[in-house]
């Protein structure tokens, strides 16, 4: 009976409380394998994971990952693959099932790969080799810092519907290009995460990182998408939560974080919006002004 109070947790950024106990549901470790796919461009390699999750393939698959042509070129740069890859756009899998159960999977998916005029299909041959594949994911943020040697990275994260997420790619990819920004971009193409890895040597360039960060944000709405699909809002996002989810919904949240925090000491300063409107602001324990 009464509210689900645990779920207005979530999303709250620490600013409602913590957490000093949770309970969780453990599952079995199933036994993975993992296979590259290389596209001539980000959209053929969206069509091919459309067509994948909705195959008899498609349960099989624990997780896919899009990587644009320049992580690709930072992964062979970064030295730790044991492989040169094709720097094209490409696609990780991730295939859960039996041994033959894998292979059999695999096989469906290199098909509807090559339907979509995929360039290659590489199937880990053991589990050793799966991890060093998977792990050639896993070191996105030191292979992107490859890319500029002795640089800084500004990463970020937005999400749309994912069937937007391929229009999404191509625009920030191209806005970034026209800005001189170097960057890599991983997208989880299965529930229209983004995520760029902006590079940068010198601090004068952080409020042109920036600005490329509010275009993203900017497209990412207009797709109806959110400005944070996993990095959260903390500080750096709160300005966009007027736009996205409206005076009424920022207004309702506020009230929430007045009653259940009044002294304003839950992670301070975080995730609500500045608003001349209601002069709401939260600047540190004590100092909640109304």
């Amino acid at each position: 009976a009464g509210f689900d109070l645990t779920k207005i947790f979530i999303g709250a950024e620490g600013t409602l409380g913590i957490v000093t106990e949770a309970t969780l549901r453990l599952a079995p470790l199933v036994p993975t394998t993992v296979a590259v796919a290389q596209f001539p461009d980000v959209r053929k390699a969206a069509s091919a994971v459309q067509e994948v999750l909705t195959s008899t393939a498609g349960d099989s698959i624990q997780c896919v990952e899009l990587v644009d042509d320049h992580f690709m070129r930072a992964t062979n740069l970064f030295g730790q693959s044991h492989r040169k890859y094709l720097e094209k756009d490409s696609l990780f899998f991730k295939i859960q099932g039996s041994p033959s159960t894998q292979k059999e999977n695999a096989k469906i998916i290199q098909g509807i790969v090559k339907k979509h005029g995929g360039l290659t299909f590489e199937l880990a041959r053991s589990k050793e080799d799966a991890e060093e594949l998977w792990h050639d994911r896993k070191v996105a943020l030191w292979s992107g810092m490859a890319l500029v040697p002795g640089s800084k990275a500004w990463s970020t994260d937005v999400c749309v519907p994912v069937s937007r997420l391929p229009d999404l790619v191509y625009e920030t990819k191209k806005d970034l290009a026209e800005h001189s920004i170097v960057s890599t971009i991983v997208g989880h193409v299965g529930d229209g995460n983004f995520h760029a890895l902006l590079v940068f040597k010198d601090d004068d360039e952080i409020p042109k990182m920036h600005d490329a960060v509010k275009r993203m944000v900017d497209r990412a709405i207009a797709m109806e998408g959110t400005c944070t699909g996993e990095h959260g809002v903390g500080l750096g996002k709160k300005e966009y939560l007027y736009r996205e989810l409206g005076a009424g919904t920022v207004n309702l949240m506020k009230q929430i974080k007045r009653t259940v925090d009044p002294l304003g000491i839950m992670n301070p300063g975080k995730l609500y919006p500045d608003s001349p409107e209601d002069g709401f602001q939260v600047h540190g324990p004590g100092h909640a002004k109304h």
